[in-house]
């Protein structure tokens, strides 16, 4: 079984998932995959500098990704473009994880139904919290409140995440709260296997 987890920025994806890797599922955090494994191929950073020029790269020659989300998150053709460039390469690695080592999968995609991507799982999850709530722990995490703002605009409304998701995690009380109902929805997914 494959899991597709959604939601908005600082809504708790990453938390979920790893909830339900307690629950024997694999993880696969996107975010990081992009960071790591797509961001760093000789080819993706040569198309950025082209882009970008130099400055786009650290001292270390890692992406400056705080340097890209300046140039994309400012301009919808740059993020399109970033996006146009990185997701089939995102892919592949995917179809390389599923076939590693099927079974069950919890895949993080914090842009699953704005890429259309629902038909890569046998369910859809999202993470949502209040739009309060979700700010203040961006803020948390040290992003600024106009780029938070920034950011979550470029996402679908979370509201509309919930309406097409298979299920829904509300993630806006306590750690035992969010347990609870990652176990009451492991226990609805073993129901339909």
């Amino acid at each position: 079984m494959i899991l597709g987890v959604t939601g908005g920025m600082g809504c708790g994806k990453s938390t979920a998932a790893r909830l339900l890797e307690g629950h024997g599922f694999r993880r696969i955090d996107s975010d990081a995959l992009i960071r790591e494994r797509v961001l760093s191929r000789p080819e993706i950073k040569e198309l950025l500098t082209k882009r970008y020029g130099a400055g786009i790269l650290a001292d270390d020659g890692t992406v400056n990704r705080t340097q890209l989300a300046g140039h994309v998150f400012a301009d919808d053709a740059e993020l399109l473009w970033l996006e146009e460039n990185t997701h089939p390469v995102l892919f592949e690695l995917w179809r390389q994880e599923f076939a590693a080592a099927p079974g069950d999968l919890v895949v993080e995609v914090p842009l699953l139904f704005e890429k259309k991507l629902e038909n890569w799982f046998d369910f859809t999850v999202c993470v949502a919290c209040a739009p309060a709530q979700q700010l203040a722990r961006l803020e948390q995490r040290g992003l600024p409140h106009a780029l938070a703002e920034q950011r979550i605009s470029k996402q679908l409304p979370l509201a509309r995440k919930i309406e097409l998701s298979d299920f829904v995690l509300w993630n806006e009380g306590s750690a035992e709260f969010l347990q609870d109902q990652v176990d009451h929805l492991v226990t609805a997914l073993l129901a339909v296997r």
